[in-house]
């Protein structure tokens, strides 16, 4: 096997990167003109691969070095390149080209089966207000028509965007991988957290994934003259919201021990005047977690509040649910092979759960599915500051290229 090349590892990367549409990080959203731009260029730099590339009804991309016996069920690898509003370099953009680099490490060996590198479309949830949403439509977890309701103000829906991208979404069928199609799947990832990095290992092994369940909570209030209403007689929808942006933090604080986490990331308010007393008021809201028994706790602490504060306040709230996943566990036997590999090449890991969701998260439905971390700096991401070194990076690369190797042979 060839060795990993840092210096094309650290261009890849940064030539993504200038794909974006903020002068702060990196905003390149789902489906939009940057994000195709940022792919086709990408898949200029490693025409050499000679690759045989398709795509999906929803705009996943496939990218196929043959093996010799390519009736066998291929290995498949790879992750996304969308990004949040003014974030990182390296989130999903390190699963990619660290795919990629694996393949061009493997040039000089003779693979049983074929590999697959995948890039997923539309991970983050930033434009459609759904994550992993390549992933999901791609394994059957998802049509499109249930990803159609998340889309910012101002914004084309989901599928609208699909037919922007020249996609058809009637066809999304045509889609989905049965299971048994892969042997397997592995995702390289920079960790998005400080353990790593705290406790001094160069890689993570994930066991299980957290997974989000995110829905709007709407309050209906009275719109009213700010000056002319006096403070007893309002029905202020931003002050009862503020209550459950409270409760959302506090049904996630008490479960903090079984690692669950509640956040509200987005708030939309109407009429959103300086002296208008806001009349409604939409919040966005992220509850995740590894312990279904633990995020069940938190969404009915948080349903309660809602409760009493429609009472309490006099106005109207609704929960709006958009999506529940379920934590994943992966695969031990992948992780074994993991392990074996760092303690074959003398790197240090840690084996761990993961707290962000992932697209390897859908892909456990049709295969056995593994995931490593590489540290990135302060656990800083979907920021601008995120940062991975190119030395972490190549590292998982190696490893990852090894399990490649095997599950192909």
């Amino acid at each position: 096997m060839l060795q990993v090349n840092h210096e094309r590892v650290a261009k890849l990367l940064q030539g993504l990167a200038s794909f974006t549409d903020s002068e702060e990080g990196v905003t390149r959203l789902a489906y939009s003109p940057l994000d195709k731009k940022a792919q086709s260029w990408l898949l200029e730099q490693v025409q050499d691969l000679h690759l045989q590339i398709r795509t999906d009804a929803v705009g996943n991309v496939f990218l196929r070095r043959d093996g010799k016996q390519q009736l066998l069920p291929p290995v498949a690898t790879g992750s996304h390149l969308d990004t949040v509003i003014h974030g990182g370099a390296y989130d999903g953009m390190c699963g990619v080209v660290g795919a990629l680099e694996a393949l061009y490490m493997l040039q000089d060996e003779e693979l049983g089966r074929s590999i697959e590198v995948i890039i997923f479309r539309a991970e983050e949830s930033s434009r459609f207000g759904f994550a992993t949403m390549g992933s999901k439509l791609l394994t059957g977890s998802a049509v499109p028509e249930q990803l159609n309701k998340g889309a910012k103000k101002g914004d084309i829906s989901f599928i609208e965007a699909l037919r922007e991208w020249g996609c058809n979404p009637d066809a999304y069928r045509d889609a989905v991988i049965a299971p048994g199609s892969y042997k397997c799947f592995a995702e390289l990832h920079i960790e998005q957290g400080k353990v790593l990095e705290q406790t001094q290992h160069q890689l993570g092994i994930v066991h299980n994934i957290a997974a989000p369940t995110r829905f709007k909570i709407h309050i209906k209030g009275v719109a009213d003259h700010s000056g002319a209403t006096p403070m007893g007689m309002r029905r202020d929808a931003l002050v009862s919201a503020a209550k459950l942006i409270l409760a959302v933090n506090e049904a996630a604080e008490t479960e903090k021990a079984n690692g669950s986490v509640g956040t509200v990331g987005v708030v939309d308010v109407e009429p959103g005047s300086i002296n208008v007393v806001p009349g409604a008021v939409t919040l966005w809201v992220d509850v995740r977690g590894v312990d279904k028994a633990s995020i069940a706790r938190v969404l009915q602490s948080i349903r309660e509040q809602a409760e009493n504060v429609a009472v309490c306040d006099g106005v109207g709230v609704q929960i709006e649910m958009l999506t529940a996943d379920s934590p994943v566990a992966l695969d031990k036997a992948l992780a074994a092979q993991s392990e074996a590999i760092c303690t074959e090449k003398g790197f240090s890991f840690l084996h761990m759960n993961s707290g962000a969701g992932h697209d390897a998260m859908h892909m456990t439905k049709i295969c056995p599915t593994t995931m490593l971390f590489v540290p990135c700096r302060a656990g800083i991401s979907h920021n601008p500051a995120e940062y991975a070194s190119t030395e972490n990076i190549c590292r998982g690369i190696e490893v990852l290229a090894e399990v490649l190797r095997r599950e192909a042979n």
